[in-house]
């Protein structure tokens, strides 16, 4: 049966996105009762239930997977075709799921230019322990710690970056020199992850200067891993574009260095529409600007 209401299909993907009623209304601007009677109204003319209700939100019906797929197109479309009618480039939303700290000290910073050039575009920073999924539609562009090796995705490596331990000099006066990681197993506190919350294997850091070391102050947050840092609280491991860009901080034992990657991930169906293409593009000029610091030269 046709639909001819676009605004029903714009709920249901909403809906689909987010799995609650209240999120998809919040992110359309609406409340809660229009998004479900929206959805009874799609449902109705479409002869099918298309949400499971659980304690947690909806869930799709096999019927409800079906009309995703098409509905998902179907916004692609519409949302190229505005982009490209709009004298100010690109339009519609862009969700980038990224690593806390490269979220918070590289993207963040440079978002305000990214909005001036692109006035069109919403975009959501997802600046999280652990990363949404470009594969199940979580987000639109992922930036992770290693490639993946399954699903409908496209990946191609973003950049290098290095990671040095740092400390505060007030922490170091006083304290046992540290002149090789065996200095640093007496006399000083470990700052670092805990290891059963590490949400990727990239992050044991410490293991990389001396597998013996363990973290005694231990945080799933990078960010409080650096605020323990700058409080003189003891020694860490930080990408270099966090610890060298704080001039609260020294490095520690700087001939060792520990490199990783990030890695830019797209879901192959969205990776060629516009509005991915020139956040892609944003996201690699950011690192190459901040190239020293992700270097750690």
């Amino acid at each position: 049966m046709q639909v001819t209401d676009w605004s029903d299909f714009q709920a249901f993907l909403a809906v689909a996105r987010t799995g609650q009623l209240a999120r998809a209304g919040r992110m359309m601007g609406m409340d809660a009762t229009t998004i479900a009677r929206r959805l009874r109204r799609l449902e109705g003319q479409m002869g099918a239930t298309l949400f499971e209700q659980t304690r947690e939100g909806q869930i799709l019906t096999l019927a409800g997977e079906k009309l995703l797929a098409v509905v998902e197109q179907m916004a692609m479309a519409s949302s190229e075709l505005e982009s490209a009618n709009s004298p100010s480039g690109p339009t519609g939303s862009v969700r980038i799921s990224v690593s806390e700290g490269f979220g918070s000290w590289v993207v963040a910073r440079h978002l305000g230019g990214f909005a001036a050039r692109y006035p069109g575009l919403t975009v959501d920073l997802v600046a999280s322990s652990g990363f949404l999924s470009p594969s199940r539609r979580e987000a639109d562009i992922a930036v992770l710690l290693s490639r993946p090796k399954t699903g409908p995705l496209i990946a191609r490596k973003l950049s290098n970056y290095a990671l040095r331990l740092y400390a505060s000099p007030t922490y170091l006066a006083g304290r046992k020199p540290i002149l090789a990681p065996t200095d640093l197993r007496q006399g000083h506190q470990l700052i670092g992850y805990v290891p059963e919350l590490i949400y990727a294997p990239e992050l044991n850091y410490l293991g990389d200067i001396d597998a013996s070391l363990a973290a005694t102050l231990r945080s799933t947050s990078i960010l409080a891993q650096h605020s323990m840092l700058i409080s003189h609280a003891g020694v860490g491991v930080l990408p270099c574009f966090i610890g060298d860009a704080d001039p609260l901080l020294v490095r520690v034992l700087p001939a060792h260095v520990i490199t990783r990657s990030f890695w830019l991930v797209t879901h192959k169906d969205t990776h060629g529409l516009q509005r991915i293409r020139a956040t892609i593009d944003w996201l690699s000029e950011i690192v190459k600007l901040d190239a020293r610091l992700f270097a750690g030269v």
